[in-house]
């Protein structure tokens, strides 16, 4: 018997149904900034549950400001043209629970420190998961961070990426148990 080929790529087994990647991917949907483009870096990490298990099937959207500050007002977070930055990005995880997107450092907003803000869509959560990643380069503006301030150091370094010797960022999120992210409440 032949086995045919897959036509499409394995959806993720979210709460919402197993259609669920239907609608939500888009080409290029992970390259925020063209991967040539000048000051483009690499955001990556894993996502893992309450045992430390990388999650497969999960999905990550993150959205920053542009490098300079300025909010993205570009329409098109869905048409990558290779030279607009939305600020907007989406990623699947591998099999191995990475995530990972091309995108730029943000800039500070109203002086405050520089963070992506990310959602973390997954199986088994009844509902998608609100965090932030912060970059790490400025400790002054970290601790005037209003939210940052107000948590303990071990919560604190959940939200703070690590900086690679090649300048790109690297951030896990555990959604669960020792070291889970901290999340918002909206």
């Amino acid at each position: 018997m032949t086995v045919p080929a897959k036509t499409h790529r394995p959806t993720p087994g979210q709460t919402a149904g197993p259609f669920f990647a239907y609608g939500v991917e888009f080409p290029k949907m992970h390259q925020v900034a063209f991967p040539h483009s000048p000051g483009a870096i690499v955001l990556a990490g894993t996502v893992l549950d309450g045992a430390g298990a990388p999650i497969p099937d999960a999905f990550v959207e993150i959205f920053s400001a542009d490098a300079d500050g300025t909010i993205p007002r570009a329409r098109g977070s869905f048409h990558r043209d290779d030279h607009t930055f939305t600020g907007f990005g989406r990623a699947f995880t591998s099999d191995e629970g990475r995530f990972e997107f091309w995108t730029r450092n943000p800039g500070a907003v109203a002086g405050r420190a520089p963070f992506f803000a990310a959602i973390v869509y997954a199986r088994g959560l009844p509902d998608k998961l609100h965090t932030r990643i912060y970059l790490p380069d400025d400790a002054d503006a970290l601790a005037a961070d209003p939210l940052l301030a107000s948590l303990e150091p071990e919560d604190r370094a959940t939200l703070i990426a690590t900086r690679t010797p090649d300048g790109h960022l690297h951030h896990d999120i555990r959604l669960q148990g020792e070291n889970e992210t901290v999340f918002l409440a909206f």
